[in-house]
């Protein structure tokens, strides 16, 4: 049915840049408030759609304005949204954004209706997920829908591309099991692993030992590290471009690794493809907007 079956967070992304970001009792000027869709698991549907992949979003959001710009954002990105269930009476889920000059941002989300994404939805969406290539998650709806996703994909022989954000301080072994990859930035591999020194291919291979069947190490503008079923290490080298927002990138990394990955990509091929795509996100402002189509990106 899908190359890639979303099963995650939708958020109305809430957008201010600033000359720097305000300390703790501070108040500083900002630029006008910014309206978009977001959601790590609306990102990364929508990354994967833009770049032509056959996608689906199992969602939830609120039947109010933010309900509906999330939605229509989906479908002109080319999702199918099918699956998105609009809960009467439930405020959309928002992420508050600042983003300073650097380009780098802090987020606060407020889950709303993704709150209510429950373990029966998943149950619902069994033969969904089953007829899907992959299933990408994220850490922004309950975590018992998480496991409920990856227990039915792993039952169903679908792929699961995991990226555990907002990072956990620790993973069940059983969804560590289920991901091929378990994709992380630094500091998540950092916190999960619970080593401050090293470096990514320390982390990685920790990882691996943990449960995790591959692992991808997100390095920012360096690229990616890949350490793949079979326990071999090697890095994809990063795409230089000049960075205006990093917001929503990793989602846009995960959506097009999870994209190529479903038509048959080896892991490192589909991290290379990704870095791309990650790169030419970072060129624009905001998330779901910065999204490039194949002919959009770097070289």
């Amino acid at each position: 049915m899908y190359d890639v079956l979303v099963v995650g967070s939708a958020n109305a992304d809430l957008t201010v840049r600033v000359a720097r970001r305000p300390g703790a009792g501070e108040t500083v000027h900002g630029s006008d408030l910014v309206e978009s869709a977001g959601g790590k698991g609306a990102n990364q549907a929508a990354a994967a759609a833009r770049l032509g992949a056959r996608v689906g979003l199992l969602a939830r959001v609120g039947d109010d304005a933010y309900g509906e710009l999330l939605l229509d954002a989906q479908r002109a990105a080319g999702t199918d949204v099918a699956h998105v269930i609009v809960e009467s009476g439930a405020r959309t889920g928002t992420a508050m954004i600042i983003v300073g000059p650097d380009g780098d941002n802090s987020i606060v989300v407020s889950p709303g209706a993704n709150a209510a994404l429950t373990p029966e939805d998943v149950a619902a969406a069994r033969d969904v997920i089953a007829a899907s290539a992959a299933v990408s998650l994220q850490l922004e709806v309950p975590m018992e829908t998480v496991r409920a996703t990856a227990a039915t994909a792993t039952e169903t022989g679908t792929r699961v591309v995991l990226n555990p954000s907002p990072t956990p301080d620790s993973l069940d072994p059983e969804l560590l099991a289920a991901a091929d990859p378990l994709v992380v930035n630094e500091h998540e591999a950092q916190q999960l692993t619970g080593r401050g020194e090293g470096t990514p291919e320390d982390w990685a291979r920790a990882l691996c030992e943990q449960g995790a069947r591959s692992v991808v190490v997100t390095l920012g503008g360096d690229g990616a590290l890949v350490v793949d079923g079979e326990g071999g290490t090697g890095r994809v080298p990063g795409v230089k471009v000049e960075a205006v927002d990093t917001t929503g990138a990793g989602d846009a990394f995960t959506g097009a690794l999870a994209t190529r990955l479903a038509r048959g990509d080896s892991l490192t091929d589909a991290a290379r493809f990704a870095v791309r795509v990650g790169a030419a996100a970072v060129t624009k402002p905001g998330a779901q907007p910065s999204y490039p189509t194949l002919d959009e990106l770097p070289s």
